[in-house]
């Protein structure tokens, strides 16, 4: 895995790995970020882009729902030409799922509770194991079977817990145990209560942790990086999706700074970090640490860099950025690992600061 050299990594549940195309999951392979599509399912070239887009945003396993038969054709075309692993996603038609799998789909994700009965259950089984792709079994807490639902005496988290096991003993006595976990609510505190449940009672299944519906892309992040952050914080999850109201790749960006925040991050990439301003501040730190943070989109070394407002959030507590600037008054002084490097305006230290940058990444090449 490859945490971030600033972060010691942290602890992961060991989990039986599987692969998605040629993505590992689980197992104690790096976390893949997953993302899903936007676009017509039967615009095949516009599916295709939005997936290109969406692999250099780093999503690494792509899902694309299947709503009839109409969308097979288009669905194998998306598989044949993407350079992502796709994954079908499937409700109440089992007969989608059989032919999804049959169409080149790298794993299929459906939610048993509404797929049908045992039979339709086992005939999608049946088609993951001939086409031998893994199956995501998707609990989620709006549509759970109805004798759950109307369970008393049950946290929503253990009618989830109770779901999830018995689809899993069902997959099992039928021989398949390619299988991934879900158990998603649009519920902070439910879904860090039910994935903590599922990883005790279940602790050899990989899991697919987010939050679903999690709103907008401000008030989604937050929710998401509360829920799914301290799921990771704590060893559970092996690929996770943030769920956002807004252009996927805003889901990617929110996932992987989740990811870095952590030292869980499975691409290289900068770590900014930037002190909160105040009254002792005498530059525009805001527009400084934005524009930073803009231009670093484009970097993807393993970097930490810092923009400091003044002198005691300086070079003191960022002493182990590769590069930083602590700001005077209009002025700005450069400094490495804690020593100073020189001190320019406050007009010029964003460009300093990425010369810097520049020679210290052509140092290392």
């Amino acid at each position: 895995m490859a945490a971030s050299p600033h972060i010691p990594a942290l602890p992961r549940q060991l989990t039986r790995q599987v692969l998605v195309g040629e993505v590992p999951l689980g197992g104690g392979a790096p976390l893949p970020v997953q993302s899903m599509l936007i676009a017509p399912t039967r615009d095949v070239a516009a599916c295709l882009s939005q997936i290109t887009t969406l692999a250099a945003a780093g999503c690494q396993i792509i899902r694309v729902a299947v709503e009839s038969t109409r969308d097979l054709d288009p669905f194998e075309a998306i598989c044949a030409k993407s350079v992502l692993p796709v994954v079908a996603d499937i409700h109440f038609d089992y007969r989608l799922a059989v032919r999804a799998a049959e169409r080149g789909a790298a794993k299929l994700r459906i939610n048993p509770g509404n797929i049908g009965s045992k039979d339709k259950v086992e005939a999608v089984i049946n088609a993951a194991r001939a086409a031998g792709i893994p199956l995501r079994i998707g609990v989620n807490a709006g549509s759970l079977q109805a004798e759950l639902r109307e369970a008393d005496g049950l946290s929503l988290a253990d009618k989830m817990l109770r779901s999830a096991r018995g689809f899993v003993a069902y997959f099992e006595a039928c021989g398949f145990t390619d299988i991934v976990l879900s158990a998603k609510a649009s519920d902070v505190a439910t879904t860090i209560e039910a994935y903590r449940k599922l990883s005790q009672a279940l602790p050899e299944l990989p899991l697919h942790v987010g939050v679903t519906e999690a709103g907008t892309a401000w008030q989604g992040s937050i929710r998401s990086a509360v829920g799914i952050g301290t799921l990771l914080a704590e060893g559970i999850g092996d690929t996770l999706r943030v769920s956002l109201t807004a252009d996927p790749v805003e889901e990617l960006r929110v996932a992987h700074a989740i990811l870095a925040s952590l030292g869980l991050s499975n691409t290289a990439g900068p770590v900014l970090v930037s002190c909160p301003t105040c009254s002792r501040c005498k530059v525009d730190l805001i527009g400084i640490a934005e524009e930073v943070e803009r231009r670093l989109a484009s970097v993807k070394a393993p970097l930490k860099v810092a923009v400091m407002g003044c002198v005691v959030n300086g070079p003191g507590e960022a002493a182990d950025a590769d590069l930083g600037v602590a700001c005077g008054k209009g002025t700005g002084a450069l400094f490495s690992r804690g020593k100073v490097l020189y001190t320019v305006e406050e007009s010029q230290i964003i460009d300093a600061l990425f010369r810097e940058l520049d020679s210290l990444l052509d140092g290392a090449a």
